[in-house]
């Protein structure tokens, strides 16, 4: 994805970024939740049950998931439907899991190299990422994880108040699966984070956090390659733009 120097989009109210957490699950303050600017929405339903990412997205939380399908560009001007990519999200006591469907014409990756290790600017290849803010009083304040087909990946945890605003030393422990079928031409991942990593003591039903899902495709330069989202972002190219995160509602 472009890492371009951050516009700040909105004038934040003083007080509201210093409200302080009462819990990680609670609603959006009113005053904060103004501070949004996007109105779309994913649940994610709750599941009793752990399982272990393997990319196979037959398993029945999946089938069960509410599924939001996106093939927009960044700034919801051009469709793609070639790279169209499909999302969704399963909650537990412990964990938050995301999946992914991706069409494609042809994979850029990197070769030959450790799916193990995190691999820096991942973003420059095929990817799927999640910007997730469980905290959402704390605009500036968010992570990201990011899983490449090859099962390449990375996270960072963003504070768009300091510079540089990515710290890749964080590190959430969270596990990844991916699975490609070349003659449908589609990849697949599964991301499970947990809650802990992102200082989250316990969520509910009806907590709304903020999130944006991203799709990067294509080779070449950054002008030859496609950059889909799904809450789009019509200030720019950047993906950094929390203000226009979208609600990932929890359900029972």
């Amino acid at each position: 994805m472009p890492r371009k120097i951050p516009f700040w989009f909105a004038a934040v109210n003083g007080a509201a970024l210093v409200i302080l957490l009462a819990s990680a699950a609670r609603q959006i303050p009113a005053g904060v939740e103004q501070v949004y600017s996007s109105s779309a929405e994913i649940e994610a339903k709750h599941s009793s049950q752990e399982f272990l990412p393997d990319g196979d997205l037959s398993k029945l939380y999946w089938k069960r998931a509410q599924w939001m399908e996106f093939n927009n560009d960044a700034q919801g001007k051009s469709h793609y439907p070639e790279a169209a990519a499909r999302v969704a999200s399963v909650w537990t006591d412990s964990h938050v899991y995301f999946a992914f469907w991706c069409r494609y014409d042809s994979l850029n990756t990197y070769e030959g190299e450790d799916p193990k290790v995190e691999r820096w600017q991942l973003w420059d290849r095929d990817v799927v990422e999640v910007f997730l803010n469980p905290q959402p009083e704390r605009v500036s304040h968010y992570f990201e994880f990011e899983v490449a087909p090859n099962n390449q990946w990375i996270d960072l945890e963003i504070d768009k108040t300091k510079e540089p605003f990515n710290d890749a030393s964080w590190n959430s422990g969270f596990e990844h699966a991916t699975r490609i079928e070349a003659r449908r031409h589609l990849w697949t991942a599964e991301m499970r984070i947990p809650l802990a990593a992102m200082n989250v003591r316990e969520v509910h039903a009806g907590a709304r956090w903020r999130v944006n899902f991203f799709r990067a495709a294509g080779k070449g330069a950054d002008d030859h390659r496609k950059f889909l989202a799904w809450s789009t972002i019509p200030e720019g190219k950047t993906f950094h733009v929390p203000t226009r995160f979208g609600i990932l509602k929890m359900v029972d």
